[in-house]
């Protein structure tokens, strides 16, 4: 499973930017990673796993602003096409990334 977060926050004053910086580092700190600008994708072992992240950035978002996120299959989400632009090899973006304790 794979979970992507988009989301388009203010950032007009201090406490947006703030809120915008808190989001985004809970969202690294929590495993995401960041596919392009405002937008993170995480793996999740299973269904029921990737419920409870979803929740864990419901309880975690920010008071104002557009937050959507959905969750796909890794099958999914390999059949998405680059129209424009290239796939960069710094970040592993498949299942070999995941680690299961």
């Amino acid at each position: 499973m794979r979970l992507i977060v988009m989301f388009d926050l203010p950032t007009l004053n201090a406490t947006d930017m703030r809120n915008y910086r808190d989001f985004r580092k809970f969202l690294i700190k929590n495993g995401f990673m960041m596919m392009q600008e405002s937008v993170y994708t995480k793996i999740a072992f299973n269904q029921s796993m990737a419920q409870l992240i979803a929740n864990k950035v419901k309880d975690n978002k920010p008071p104002k602003g557009l937050v959507q996120m959905f969750i796909i299959t890794e099958k999914q989400f390999s059949r998405m096409e680059i129209l424009v632009g290239e796939v960069s090899d710094e970040y592993i973006t498949d299942d070999r990334r995941l680690i299961i304790l």
